[in-house]
């Protein structure tokens, strides 16, 4: 590798690197961040910022590809490239600044939907600039080695967000006391005892200081970049004259290059997708909501099999230039398929056995089948209401198997675990009731019945109360069944007390099967930058690969906790979400045999 090629190496990687740490770090601190920003607002409006900041994050992306993969099959790779990164990094340390729901008001949470959008956009042109242009620099024999560093950028962006976090997260927590939790009005709760309500510094402020920080990783990233040479690919299509007037629609608009994009889509970006979101993001997400591994664990364990698992993607990347990069992609893409039905549940044995021997216990909801909706909800606006649905929910957000029993037509669902049943209730009765009750007491309040107002208000308590006592009846039916549903009664669920915490077999383990999940991501993603690169001609090459990728990968992917939520709810079983990303592998093993071209690796990338 000369000191040129080891220069576009490090210019296009650090940059992507801090762009994907910029991209991690709202989906890491979400939670906290929306506390700070949608909580204060009422449910309604309180959806539709969901809807944008999910748009922002996902379905953005493919945009950002169309807008700036058009630009650099324009004016060039390199100034697409400063732009992308400028755009992203100022954007993150705006966020930074951005003072809270309670400073500013409804601009608060309106300046940061735009900022992540912006976020989603530069993203969306970010990744296919960093193929094409190491591409374009890299030896033809060693295309796959030199993408693969690209490759790498996603995972490691990920693994400094999730380091930044966990140091700043433990210094200031440990350096500053807890802060009160102020309600919409800015007031501070209070306890039933009198005493405020208190939250860690690092939720209450803290959180501010890695998108702050990112500055500095923009400067050296902007520094670095300025440096750079225009692509060498680029440079002989202007001299040539033969670069693209409208890429867009020659990249979309013809059949000869519209069908390499469907191409590139299901039968190498989709499959490639799920197995990367499912490695990498559902485990983590798998992990702390599924199997109740608290978050600092969880984030402890990924990051160890990140770091262990990385150099998978410079290996397959080398591979690929001997021996193809479709065999690879698509050994990857089966392999997942075949396995996680495996993996996932030994994940569960490991981690918390208490909750792998609990699902043991049968567990049925009996329920009319038309009752029961299929939960997809990605982005919170959708309710659930009939008593099949909240049932379900409530069973999956337990991490509870069960099964469902078909009832007679419009019969009210009943949870029974082991020998207890427990009968649910209809949702939108139950608000009916409740907005109707609320008037009758206030109706009551107007005179001077007393033993009325009381039987009014213990008629509306009754009513509100059936929510919580229904969950509370489930919840002890499941205790009693051995569900270890409060985490500080099972003992038995890993525990990491810091970063190098690992050193016991239960820890070990874990972060062995974690490992063996980012190996399965590095087959899939280590050789598909060269192989995107290597299926489009030079004049459309940036506009070609950035969509099908982002749609992949922003769709196919993004889409994938909430989809996982949703099989698992209908088919009553936590590894029922699985099925998402194995059937989209599959699909993809199958496409990519029939369609996909091999032996790329062998084109000139120079003569299209």
């Amino acid at each position: 590798m000369t000191g040129e090629e080891k220069k576009v190496i490090l210019a296009s990687s650090a940059g992507t690197i801090f762009e994907w740490y910029d991209f991690y770090l709202y989906g890491s601190l979400a939670a906290i961040i929306g506390a700070q920003f949608f909580t204060p607002f009422p449910e309604a409006t309180r959806n539709v910022f969901a809807l944008l900041a999910f748009a922002a994050g996902f379905i953005v992306r493919p945009f950002g590809a169309l807008v700036f993969g058009s630009l650099g099959d324009l004016i060039g790779r390199k100034y697409t490239f400063l732009m992308t990164i400028l755009i992203m990094g100022v954007s993150t340390f705006i966020v930074g600044l951005l003072p809270n729901y309670y400073s500013w008001g409804v601009a608060a949470p309106i300046i940061l939907i735009a900022l992540r959008m912006l976020q989603g956009l530069a993203l969306g042109g970010e990744y296919g600039g960093a193929a094409v242009y190491v591409a374009e620099h890299a030896p033809a024999n060693q295309r796959g080695y030199f993408t693969a560093f690209i490759q790498t950028t996603a995972t490691l962006g990920l693994l400094l967000s999730l380091i930044v976090i966990l140091s700043v997260q433990g210094y200031v927590n440990g350096a500053y006391p807890d802060q009160p939790v102020l309600d919409a009005a800015g007031a501070a709760l209070m306890n039933a005892d009198g005493t405020p309500q208190m939250m860690k510094a690092f939720n209450a402020w803290g959180w501010r200081i890695p998108f702050l920080g990112s500055i500095f990783l923009l400067l050296i990233s902007l520094y670095i970049r300025v440096q750079m040479n225009e692509s060498p690919a680029f440079k002989k299509m202007k001299e040539e004259g033969s670069a693209s007037k409208a890429p867009l629609r020659e990249a979309f608009g013809t059949w000869k290059n519209g069908k390499i994009a469907l191409i590139a889509l299901f039968g190498l970006v989709a499959g490639q997708a799920v197995v990367w979101y499912s490695g990498q993001f559902y485990a983590l997400f798998f992990m702390q909501n599924v199997i109740k591994v608290d978050s600092f664990t969880a984030n402890v364990l990924v990051a160890w099999s990140l770091i262990l698992g990385t150099g998978g993607f410079l290996f397959f990347g080398a591979l690929s230039d001997r021996i193809g990069r479709k065999p690879i992609i698509l050994a990857g893409c089966l392999i997942a398929a075949l396995t996680y039905q495996i993996v996932f549940p030994l994940l569960t044995k490991t981690a918390n056995p208490v909750l792998y021997a609990a699902h043991q216990t049968p567990v049925t909801v009996t329920a009319d089948p038309e009752n029961c909706s299929f939960q997809f909800n990605p982005v919170g606006t959708a309710k659930f209401t009939n008593s099949c649905d909240i049932a379900k929910a409530l069973l999956s957000r337990s991490s509870v198997n069960y099964e469902t029993v078909p009832a007679d037509a419009g019969a009210l669902a009943v949870i029974k675990v082991g020998e207890t049943e427990i009968p649910s209730y209809v949702g939108a009765e139950n608000a009916a009731a409740v907005a109707e009750l609320t008037a009758a007491l206030e109706t009551a309040k107007a005179g001077t019945d007393q033993a009325a107002i009381d039987a009014a208000q213990a008629a509306l308590d009754a009513e509100k109360g059936k929510p919580a006592a229904f969950t509370k009846a489930v919840n002890d039916a499941l205790t009693a069944a051995g569900y270890p549903l409060v985490a500080k009664d099972n003992t038995s669920v890993a525990v990491a007390q810091n970063f190098f915490d690992i050193f016991t077999a239960q820890k070990l383990t874990i972060v062995a099967i974690l490992t063996y999940l980012i190996l399965l991501v590095t087959m899939v993603y280590g050789p598909i930058a060269a192989m995107l690169v290597e299926l489009f001609p030079t004049r459309i090459r940036y506009s070609g690969l950035s969509l099908p990728y982002h749609i992949g990968n922003g769709w196919f992917g993004g889409l994938m906790p909430a989809t996982a939520f949703a099989i698992s709810a209908q088919s009553g079983s936590v590894y029922g979400g699985l099925w998402y990303p194995i059937v989209i592998a599959l699909a993809t093993v199958v496409i990519g045999t029939l369609f996909v071209p091999g032996n790329t690796h062998k084109k000139d990338i120079f003569k299209d």
